[in-house]
């Protein structure tokens, strides 16, 4: 019997081990799991935060949230993680999907005059007689070695532009899978992240204001691809599937030249795309109708818009105008909610200033506040529910022109000049000049905000300047 029991009982604990081996193989097959489950949420994670896929980032606002990972400080050598030089010449900005840089240039064959900085006249050049070729890029992240070069297009151009401006000034926009590239008078193209051509259409020349060229940007919104295309012919505003190319829809505008770039506007009440120009702000639903329009802009239109607050802003400032005006729209408008002689607000516009808008760099939302750049050094502060002044034209420097659009992180706000120098300007109620970034080359393109770097594109070459 003593024998038995003892049997009974190592029976037991043979059992009991090997239920609790089979527990641990499971728990450690568990852990397993959840670590790697943990590690792709990470990797995830580090990939969205490291991808800026359309002009000046998501919502088109140029801010993202603080990062002490964020460079602050850099110069021609100092922070500065790769300086890739491109050839030819473009104001596109770079965007950012898939561990690569994308931007677009477009080379000449024969001489091309170097742009040339600040306000003045007499810019209008000659349509080009050489083979011109119209490329883009893929960058690598990590190092700025070219991955891939793919030539969409080669010819001699049908068109002129602006001396400050170029073949290649619309910025690209990207889902991640694809990228999406404008060409103005050329064409529009999409890529693979590979820099495989899956698709294009053609976009046949059209006159624009004085020959000064194209420069609006295409915008992304549910498999569609939206476009401007404001010219002295026929102006017009398409849809075109972001998976075949085919056009969905297309409604004429009545409109001359326009270079700003559209925006989707997606409020408490619909999604929207708000178009702005010259002659009037059109808002239209996804399927080409107009919502509502706006009359008041000034004679020439670049700055894009962008929402905060529940808000969408709206600014023009062409220099030699008197009406320079910045407007704040309530969601929901309907029909022509333009100003009566003499106000500033009505039921859709919630405030409105009748100097307050810059030429080229789009406005700024930082927190409560409303910054705009002003091309000739100048920035100015309001508050941005109420538009009320926070602090008048304060100078950021003399003799420097500004053209990209800034940004901010950090509780700081970045203004990138003509010159190549970014100004630091500490954000809130007090204006102040914190400091100078120097990469002493021309540019004109808004960078890109990474996780931990910056992407920086001048005349010469592409830079990434890391914290």
């Amino acid at each position: 019997m003593e024998l038995d029991f003892t049997r009974e009982v190592w029976v037991r604990v043979l059992v009991w081990q090997v239920s609790v081996r089979r527990t641990v193989r499971c728990v450690t097959r568990l852990v397993r799991t959840l670590v790697f489950g943990l590690a792709v949420v990470a990797h995830t994670g580090l990939a969205s935060a490291q991808e800026w896929s359309q002009f000046r980032g998501p919502g088109a606002r140029g801010v993202v949230g603080d990062n002490p990972n964020l460079p602050e400080q850099w110069s021609a050598t100092e922070n500065v993680a790769w300086r890739t030089p491109v050839p030819g010449l473009a104001w596109s900005s770079p965007v950012v999907a898939g561990g690569l840089v994308f931007v677009t240039t477009v080379a000449s064959d024969g001489d091309v005059e170097a742009p040339e900085g600040g306000w003045y006249g007499g810019g209008e050049r000659t349509t080009p007689d050489d083979v011109h070729h119209w490329y883009v890029y893929g960058l690598d992240l990590e190092t700025g070695e070219s991955v891939w070069t793919t030539e969409v297009h080669a010819g001699v151009p049908q068109s002129s532009h602006h001396l400050k401006n170029t073949f290649g000034s619309a910025t690209p926009v990207t889902d991640g899978e694809r990228l999406y590239v404008l060409f103005g008078n050329v064409g529009l193209y999409a890529l693979d992240l590979s820099g495989t051509v899956l698709w294009s259409r053609e976009l046949p020349a059209s006159r624009t204001r004085n020959g000064w060229g194209t420069a609006s940007s295409p915008v992304l919104h549910d498999g569609r691809v939206y476009l401007v295309v404001d010219n002295e012919e026929q102006s017009y505003i398409t849809a075109i599937s972001a998976e075949t190319g085919a056009e969905v829809w297309r409604t004429e505008r009545d409109e001359g030249s326009n270079w700003s770039t559209p925006f989707v506007w997606e409020n408490d009440q619909r999604t929207e795309i708000v178009t702005t120009g010259t002659d009037k702000v059109r808002s239209y639903d996804l399927e080409g109708q107009v919502l509502w329009e706006l009359t008041g802009m000034s004679s020439i239109v670049v700055p894009t818009p962008i929402t905060a607050h529940g808000m969408l802003y709206i600014e023009s400032g062409y220099l030699a105008d008197f009406l320079r005006p910045v407007y704040a729209i309530r969601p929901g408008a309907s029909g022509d909610i333009s100003l009566a002689e003499g106000a500033t607000d009505n039921e859709f516009v919630a405030w409105s200033l009748a100097q307050g808008g810059s030429y080229h760099p789009s406005p700024l939302v930082y927190g409560d506040h409303y910054y705009t750049l002003l091309d000739r050094g100048l920035m100015t502060c309001h508050d941005a529910r109420t538009g009320a002044e926070v602090y008048g034209r304060q100078r950021i420097t003399v003799g420097e022109g500004f053209t990209a659009s800034p940004w901010a992180y950090n509780g700081k706000i970045f203004a990138l000049s003509e010159n190549g120098t970014t100004y630091v300007i500490e954000a809130g109620a007090e204006f102040e000049v914190i400091g100078e970034n120097h990469l002493d080359e021309f540019t004109m393109a808004t960078p890109a905000i990474l996780e931990d770097s910056l992407i920086i594109r001048t005349a010469e070459a592409v830079y990434r300047i890391a914290g």
